[in-house]
């Protein structure tokens, strides 16, 4: 086996890349209850925010959230859905974060129906994004069929919350 110093240190800095990603992704999944929370409910298209938890930098302007520092955010995002009635035909469900009214990630998730099909099925979403982002930039979210979000039962567990990772000045801490 032929390694060299440049392809071992390569392998280390990939594999430092991937454990960076994930920790990110871990700390948001974990954090989600705890920092910057912002409880969803269904109005229309676009869902109207409840301020909950923690709120710095940030402010609640229903149905955006205002970043008031800029810097490196984790953008997350928990949705619960109830399909009261069992649909013989596939439901394409999509969530859109929105920064400025411009799409910046999407989520499209199929629900299929199967032959053993209950007559109430629920299905979780959850995006994450790890963006920067500017002074005034508002965030919100937006879904194509908003009358399938479990807001009765599970209510408090419809989640669009923004953690500030960093800055944006440097290296994250």
């Amino acid at each position: 086996m032929n390694v060299n110093e440049d392809t071992d240190s390569r392998r280390l800095g990939a594999t430092n890349k991937v454990c960076l990603y994930s920790i990110i992704a871990t700390l948001g999944v974990l954090l989600v209850f705890a920092l910057a929370t912002i409880m969803v409910l269904v109005v229309q298209r676009t869902l109207s925010l409840v301020e909950k938890g923690i709120c710095e930098a940030i402010k609640c302007q229903s149905p955006e959230l205002v970043i008031r520092e800029q810097g490196l955010y984790l953008i997350f995002c928990n949705l619960n859905f109830h399909f009261p009635n069992c649909s013989k035909s596939p439901i394409d469900l999509k969530i859109e974060l929105l920064v400025n009214d411009r799409v910046d990630r999407q989520t499209l998730s199929t629900f299929c129906a199967s032959e053993t099909c209950q007559d109430e099925t629920f299905k979780t979403l959850i995006q994450l994004h790890l963006t920067h982002l500017d002074k005034e930039d508002k965030i919100s979210v937006t879904l194509n069929h908003p009358e399938f979000l479990n807001d009765v039962s599970l209510p408090n567990e419809n989640v669009l919350g923004v953690l500030k990772y960093s800055d944006g000045m440097g290296a994250a801490p």
